[in-house]
């Protein structure tokens, strides 16, 4: 399993299309959630990704502070093909890790689905205000600071 970090043109067409095929697999059909995926912020992040023989294993997006947030770092789009095998979290430290080298990150933010803020507290992420309705699903701010 090789860990992959690349701006939006360093991707190939098949990483590319992986990737865009495991976000609608698990928000849009497994969540039953019609949400606009492709927002325009892609260009703009770094994607983050373990694969292995040609599949995303896991996968999330970072943004440079102003793309998603005005005063920090954005983490989004999180996802693990397999579950309850620690990829999750070895994404996400990457993740992290991604945003403080590649944008010098102090302060990165996430807005986590309610139901995976314990997870994301685990990694140092800390709640920030009352739970907000996000196309249909209950999300939370939550901020990791340096």
């Amino acid at each position: 399993m090789e860990l992959h970090v690349k701006g939006f043109d360093g991707l190939t067409n098949a990483e590319l299309y992986e990737i865009l095929k495991l976000r609608v697999d698990v928000f849009v059909a497994e969540q039953r959630c019609a949400y606009p995926d492709l927002d325009g912020r892609d260009y703009a992040a770094l994607h983050v990704f373990y694969e292995e023989g040609g599949e995303i294993l896991a996968y999330l997006r970072v943004l440079p502070a102003g793309s998603m947030f005005p005063d920090a770092a954005g983490i989004g789009r999180v996802i693990a093909k397999r579950r309850g095998e620690g990829l999750g979290a070895r994404v996400l430290a990457a993740g992290i890790a991604a945003a403080r080298r590649s944008f010098g990150a102090g302060k990165i933010k996430l807005e986590a689905q309610c139901y995976a803020a314990g997870f994301y507290e685990k990694a140092g992420f800390v709640r920030r205000g009352e739970p907000f309705d996000e196309d249909g699903i209950e999300h939370v701010l939550m901020e990791l600071e340096a």
